[in-house]
């Protein structure tokens, strides 16, 4: 038995609804226009299925299937055009699904340019000049992969005023939480990542205020503190700040009842 009994090849007429290529990729045979699993040879996700590729499960998805949107992501300037039509691909009753799940509104996750990849919810990633460096992925059950070909960069909201305090979160649904709090607010890709691009957009902005927004655990408070240091150079008035208790991250700290 191989694995071409369960899976069939990717072609023209039916490509990998994950990377939309014609190619290399591997699409199960319980229905091929609508199926259960794909073995894509060019997005990541977290479970590798040997040399073939890694393999996508769609069943178990909240945000439903759709055939991913067929572009070209071998070179980083594709990237802008695959987010915008990602976002295009946000269905409303798909949308409120997520806000409930997450804890926050739906405005705010169309500020942070959502968007449906079929098999995850894509938010784009970007430099100090909104231009598209990435694009992360997040699953139903929390976790991350990003489309190959990018880069790590900022989740920044549209109609942002920097003119007042500017929150500094640890990636998109801490940053929509701050959003949801009523501030003006970006957030970095990880704990320790997106400084380079977090200095020049203060720099850019002229930012007089910062609050950096640090998960209760080690990575997360060392993180903080950190960028912190660095800010201190660029910004007047630089605070951390970290959720009481036993309370993780500020997405929780809403969904526990926080106030501005």
């Amino acid at each position: 038995m191989t694995i071409l009994n369960d899976f069939q090849r990717a072609s023209k007429s039916s490509p990998c609804p994950v990377c939309g290529k014609p190619d290399w990729c591997l699409i199960s045979r319980d229905n091929p226009s609508n199926p259960s699993r794909v073995i894509c040879s060019r997005i990541e996700s977290s479970k590798k299925y040997g040399g073939a590729g890694w393999l996508h499960q769609f069943r178990d998805i909240d945000v439903g299937y759709r055939p991913a949107v067929q572009i070209d992501t071998s070179h980083r300037q594709d990237l802008a055009g695959l987010a915008r039509q990602y976002t295009e691909a946000v269905e409303d009753i798909q949308l409120q699904g997520v806000a409930t799940q997450l804890g926050v509104s739906t405005s705010t996750l169309r500020r942070l340019r959502i968007g449906c990849a079929g098999w995850a919810w894509a938010f784009p990633m970007v430099d100090a000049g909104s231009l598209v460096r990435g694009i992360r992925l997040r699953k139903r059950d929390g976790s991350k992969l990003a489309v190959k070909g990018g880069r790590d960069g900022l989740f920044i909201p549209t109609e942002l005023d920097c003119d007042g305090l500017l929150l500094i979160c640890e990636g998109v649904t801490d940053t929509a939480a701050a959003i949801d709090l009523g501030f003006s607010a970006i957030g970095r890709p990880s704990c320790l990542g997106g400084v380079p691009q977090t200095i020049e957009f203060v720099r850019r902005n002229r930012v007089p205020e910062v609050a950096v927004v640090a998960d209760r655990d080690g990575p997360g408070e060392q993180g903080a503190n950190s960028l912190s240091v660095v800010l201190r150079a660029h910004v007047r008035t630089v605070r951390t700040i970290t959720p009481p208790g036993e309370i993780n991250d500020l997405r929780q700290w809403k969904c526990d009842g926080a106030t501005r």
